[in-house]
């Protein structure tokens, strides 16, 4: 609260956010993509802005690197004194991150792995016929491949074929796997020359 009146103030001293006729009411006019956490809330939450299915935003998009990370546009409401340029009004939108899913469930993939892994129908269910039909002719790889994808499919380490994200109970717990590419690499560190 101290820094949106500070905010404030500034704008108002400066005459640098808004008209002079903003000012008089106390209301501040500036674009909305600039503001701070604090000087928003977002999802405006007196609109439903999630769906009931998924269990994510309304409209999330398959993300372009890597399919499950996505964002979708989410109505979001500044903070009392300040009207955003682009709408004219407090609200405005804003892209938020939210996980791409195509219908997959978590609980379904994981209870047909227990139940009928030993055939394969974990695997077609997720969109791997070659695995399934190797599973279904060995019996499971001989149970153990039916144990291991219980566990990788309880980790979330095993997902859909089209790279989405599991459906998964509103209180669920949500893996975020932590990606290594040629784009992420260890800082040097001081202590590397002494290393014999």
């Amino acid at each position: 609260m101290l820094r949106f009146v500070l905010f404030l103030l500034f704008c108002y001293y400066t005459e640098t956010c808004g008209s002079d006729e903003a000012k008089g009411d106390k209301v501040v006019t500036v674009d909305c993509s600039t503001l701070r956490l604090g000087q928003y809330i977002c999802p405006d939450p007196s609109i439903d802005q999630i769906d009931t299915e998924t269990q994510q935003y309304k409209g999330c998009t398959k993300g372009k690197t890597v399919p499950s990370e996505g964002e979708a546009d989410v109505q979001c409401i500044a903070a009392d004194g300040i009207i955003c340029t682009e709408t004219n009004n407090s609200t405005f939108t804003r892209k938020m991150p939210c996980k791409w899913t195509n219908g997959y469930s978590l609980e379904i993939a994981l209870l047909l792995s227990v139940f009928l892994g030993m055939f394969g129908l974990d695997r077609f269910y997720l969109g791997y016929p070659g695995i399934g039909l190797a599973k279904l002719c060995t019996l499971g790889f001989m149970f153990l491949g039916q144990l291991l994808d219980i566990i990788l499919i309880a980790a979330q380490v095993v997902g859909p074929s089209d790279g989405s994200a599991f459906v998964i109970p509103y209180y669920g717990a949500g893996v975020t796997v932590i990606r290594s590419d040629n784009e992420t690499y260890l800082l040097p560190q001081a202590d590397w020359n002494n290393i014999t």
